[in-house]
């Protein structure tokens, strides 16, 4: 019998980018939409919904299933996403958080496969697979040059893996011992095959069949574009599905089926023991298909599914690029087809329309009409990873154009930065990027964050803490690699006051303050279209050009608006407190579970004190203007906040860094207590460990905290700050000049500028030690004649340095006549 629609599982609202089905009873599926759902079967042709699972705001990307155990008599599920977090959850549990938080990977997990004795590996964007037992990490499999699109457990010991760098690895434990080339492509499938070895499908089209010790045994071809899936049938035979919008039966290395869909891509396919398929695709739709009638959908379902294939549209690329006049009319559809899947071109009146054969029914069927353009919700790869559009940008005639790769999801000025700074293009031309962007989008709406690869403050680590505190500034959201589900949420800074520009801070993600900058020449533009590098299948039209790079215009001197003096300083006081306080609190709970840290867990004591600060702080942020907190903080929850900073490990500080940055910048009265300010600082430069060697790469736990603490640092000069007797300034500006400026990151050197900037400000108002003054005038020298790569950076320092000498009012001598920039 043919494959017909069985059920329609409707419930996320967006891709559905992984699907699992361990029972004819039970399916999983993960989606964008950051959840997964667990589906039970409620009669032959229906499923309902019996758990929601979200441990985030990011994608899930990818799902497996745990078979039961004492603790989880129902099984587990197991979900990787865009977090690089692995969350386990217990079916059936009335609790809605995950049981475990499995941590370890950089970026996306976008591959999971479970073993029947609790094995689970996991593949990621970062280049390795990870192989966890008993929910803890045993082997990081380290080897392919690309992403890890795809992991199969072979055995307890023996694992398979597939990436975006076209090969297949064989791994005993954490040694390759086999390598398979064969495809062309990213290989973003794998599938084990009884009796035989394993299967494998690709971005060439193309399905593999190999034995483990690398024989291909078949090498079947239909798709027409990227398979993205595959799974193997209780029957030996192979299901497949892609960008094609189909899902394929392949039965002796042959076609038998194929099946289409309403949606422009179809992600992931898994069959169930009965036999029946089920289907996730860009729809948000799970679909499932069935052999057996008595599990079909009904008859007026079938049809209505029918009108809805029809119904859509079918990219032209699809089915190649044919004219019109040389199509045959409706007459040709009384032809059988020659093979299944096969498609046919037809006119009908001024349409065109495209017909697939049916061999299970022997009958061309409609699959809808024929455009000319691929839908822009096709992903296109680079360089292992998954975009919407990778252009080709021609910058020069006689130069091989360059790739720009872009997710709608992302602020247009990150990838236009990224670009330019991969290729080593002045930023000057920042603008003419984004525009282009805009322009070869489609108009789509393109919010500020999301960005699905790099953090904006920390590139491609993702940074566990929070941003300025622009008022105005669209916020982002950001994965915790240390702290597991928790989320924090947090915006850019820029000084409220100063002269802002139309776009969008790409170095902070915050709108970024400055006055009327020089301009970059304006080049012609030229039509140009794109193809898709790696299927020529998409194609964009716009102004393609950008212009070589040039020296940059001279800044007009008289008709600038005035920049100076900035007063309103940068502060960093966005957060989501009640992300923040769980896991610090979860941090505590996993410190008093191992007998060697069960010392340094918190004190009751030490709990309230850290409850009320946590109170205190939701209050703040949210009435910010005019709070009028009951509750207010005493010298005890900061001594409390110290105590904690100075005997917890190095990685499990940050949430404490983070909550003193809060602290900080929300509660500055609470510090007014004679001497409590500098001993607050000392704190948090040791929990920085700022007097441990600077050797770059710091460990990434620490160059989150020494983040933070820049951050608090920033916070302390806001605006009503008194200076007092410097003593903590002073503290400050010393502890900035003992680093090697080389030594920070480049988005702590933003930071740092920001503090040298909100000093400046504070100059502005009051009277400051000349003594003071001479530290700040030094940092700001130092960062001058060091960066070299970031505008934000020199930006920010040299509104700092105007600021500082401005002439004022105010008592200014610095003794800097003998001090030059190089």
């Amino acid at each position: 019998m043919p494959y017909k629609l069985s059920a329609t599982l409707t419930a996320h609202s967006s891709d559905v980018r992984a699907v699992a089905s361990p029972t004819n009873e039970l399916v999983l599926s993960a989606s964008r939409d950051a959840s997964a759902i667990s589906w039970q079967r409620t009669s032959n042709s229906s499923f309902t919904q019996s758990a929601v699972l979200t441990a985030g705001d990011r994608y899930v990307n990818s799902i497996a299933y745990l078979p039961p155990t004492a603790e989880a008599p129902q099984g587990y599920v197991v979900t990787g996403s865009q977090d690089a977090i692995i969350n386990v959850f217990i079916l059936g549990s009335p609790s809605a958080e995950p049981e475990y938080s499995l941590l370890g990977h950089k970026e996306n997990v976008c591959a999971l496969n479970t073993g029947s004795d609790g094995t689970i590996i996991s593949g990621s964007w970062d280049k390795t697979a990870k192989v966890w037992k008993n929910f803890k990490e045993v082997y990081e499999l380290k080897g392919h040059a690309y992403s890890v699109w795809a992991v199969v457990v072979v055995d307890p010991q023996t694992f398979l893996t597939a990436s975006a760098d076209k090969t297949i690895k064989l791994w005993q434990q954490h040694k390759i011992v086999r390598n398979y080339d064969g495809h062309k492509d990213a290989v973003r499938g794998l599938a084990l095959v009884p009796d035989i070895g394993f299967a494998s499908c690709s971005n060439d089209s193309e399905i593999r069949v190999w034995t483990l010790e690398g024989d291909v045994i078949f090498t079947m071809s239909g798709h027409t574009s990227f398979i993205y899936s595959l799974s193997v049938l209780p029957n030996g035979d192979i299901v497949s599905c892609g960008e094609d919008r189909s899902v394929r039966i392949w039965r002796d290395g042959e076609c038998s089926q194929t099946v289409v869909l309403p949606a422009i891509s179809v992600w992931t396919v898994s069959s169930m023991p009965n036999g029946d398929i089920v289907s996730g695709s860009s729809d948000g739709v799970v679909r499932i298909f069935s052999p057996s009638e008595e599990r079909w959908a009904s008859a007026e379902d079938l049809k209505a599914y029918d009108m809805e294939l029809a119904n859509q549209a079918v990219p032209a690329a699809q089915v190649g690029d044919v004219k019109k006049t040389d199509l045959p009319g409706l007459e040709a559809l009384a032809e059988p087809g020659k093979k299944p899947g096969e498609v046919k071109m037809v006119r009908n009146e001024d349409r065109v329309e495209a017909h697939q054969w049916d061999s299970a029914t022997s009958s061309w069927q409609k699959i809808g009409d024929v455009v000319d353009a691929v839908g822009s919700g096709r992903k296109q790869l680079y360089q292992g990873k998954e975009y919407d559009y990778v252009f080709d940008v021609d910058i020069q005639d006689g130069v091989p154009p360059l790739k720009l790769p872009y997710n709608v999801t992302e602020n247009p000025y990150a990838a236009a930065q990224r670009f330019l700074q991969t290729n080593e293009i002045s930023l000057n031309y920042i603008d003419e990027v984004v525009k282009f962007i805009e322009k070869n989008t489609g108009g789509v709406n393109l919010g500020v964050g999301g960005n699905e690869f790099v953090d904006p403050y920390t590139g491609a680590t993702r940074y566990t803490g929070t941003g300025g505190s622009s008022a105005n500034a669209p916020q982002q959201s950001y994965g915790d690699p240390y702290t597991g589900a928790s989320r924090y949420t947090g915006t850019g800074g820029s000084p409220a006051s100063a002269p802002q520009q139309s776009y969008g801070d790409p170095y902070t993600g915050a709108s970024r303050y400055s006055g009327s900058p020089a301009p970059a020449p304006t080049p012609p533009t030229s039509q140009s279209s794109f193809s898709d590098p790696f299927t020529g299948a998409s194609r964009y039209s716009g102004a393609a050009s950008i212009p070589t790079p040039a020296p940059a215009a001279t800044p007009p001197a008289a008709s600038s608006p005035a920049i100076l003096p900035a007063r309103t300083p940068v502060t960093f006081k966005q957060a989501n407190v009640p992300a923040m306080q769980s896991k610090l609190y979860q941090l505590d709970e996993a410190l008093g579970n191992e007998i060697s840290t069960s010392p340094l867990v918190m004190s009751p004591e030490e709990l309230r004190l850290v409850d009320e600060t946590f109170t205190y702080l939701s209050q703040a942020i949210a009435q910010p203007a005019g709070r009028s907190n009951t509750n207010k903080l005493s010298p005890a929850h900061v001594e409390a906040i110290m105590a904690i900073l100075s005997r917890w490990p190095t990685s499990q500080r940050f949430p404490v860094m983070d909550l003193s940055r809060l602290v900080v910048g929300l509660a500055p009265e609470v510090l007014s207590t004679p001497g409590l300010k500098v001993r607050f600082f000392e704190a948090l430069i040791q929990g920085a460990d700022w007097a441990e060697p600077w050797s770059p790469p710091l460990p990434k736990p620490r160059e989150t905290n020494v983040l933070l603490l820049l951050r608090a640092m920033a916070n302390s000069l806001q605006d009503g700050t008194l200076i007092g007797d410097g003593s903590w300034v002073n503290l400050i500006l010393e502890s900035l000049g003992q680093v090697p400026y080389e030594a920070f990151t480049k988005s702590q050197r933003v930071v740092l500028a920001s503090v040298l900037f909100n000093f400046s400000c504070v100059c502005l108002r009051e009277a400051v030690n000349p003594n003071l003054r001479s530290l700040h005038f030094s940092s700001v020298i130092r960062v001058l004649q060091g960066e070299k790569t970031d505008s934000e950076t020199v930006y920010r320092t040299l509104v700092a340095l105007g600021n500082a000498v401005r002439p004022s009012s105010l008592p200014c001598s610095f003794g800097f006549e003998s001090l030059h920039l190089s």
